[in-house]
């Protein structure tokens, strides 16, 4: 039985589908977009429709943006030299969070995951190798802890070593303010062999 309007439904339904929306916080925003003035709902829809028309990959480095190079690839204050290669645009703003990183990044949209049918072809490795024409010193690979992400960074440390460009892979161990006890064997392992002297 449905206790609400066909409409306020459909809404409901719709807002459920976006990625990390249960039944509960799609209702809620149902409700909310229901009561905010008209406007409002007017502009969200057309900024919705305009991102969805107008963002497409950066032609470098194949993050999302609206220009036909994204503001750090045609950023002269970046290191271009040192490229960082992550999964997802979700992962770049997360090292760019930071605000420590100086290079560029390459997002490979994907991991390689034979079980999932995605190899080095469904991802943007092609385009990684491309670029490595240009004048580059290192390489860094920031993919996932995953079985995927160690799959993917074992694959393209092979593709690269041979040009002499330095590859080098992000750290991996405990998390600040974790307990040794609650921590996997394997993260306790990299964090053993990844260990800095004080």
């Amino acid at each position: 039985m449905d206790y609400y309007s066909n409409q306020i439904t459909k809404l409901i339904e719709e807002l459920s589908r976006l990625p990390g929306i249960g039944a509960k916080s799609a209702q809620r925003l149902a409700f909310h977009i229901i009561n905010m003035p008209k406007e409002q709902v007017e502009r969200l829809s057309g900024i919705m429709i305009n991102a969805r028309e107008q963002v497409r990959y950066c032609k470098e480095c194949f993050t999302l943006t609206d220009q036909e190079l994204c503001p750090i690839c045609s950023s002269t204050k970046r290191d271009h030299q040192t490229i960082m290669v992550v999964e997802n645009p979700r992962d770049l703003a997360a090292y760019e969070k930071t605000g420590k990183y100086e290079g560029v990044y390459h997002v490979l949209h994907g991991a390689i995951s034979p079980m999932l049918g995605i190899g080095p072809g469904e991802i943007k490795l092609k385009e990684l190798m491309q670029r490595l024409q240009g004048q580059v010193k290192e390489v860094i690979i920031a993919t996932n802890s995953s079985l995927e992400g160690e799959t993917t960074a074992m694959y393209i440390s092979k593709l690269i070593k041979p040009t002499g460009i330095t590859v080098s892979r992000i750290a991996s161990g405990v998390p600040v303010g974790g307990d040794l006890e609650y921590i996997d064997e394997v993260t306790l392992l990299r964090a053993l062999e990844g260990r800095v002297q004080l």
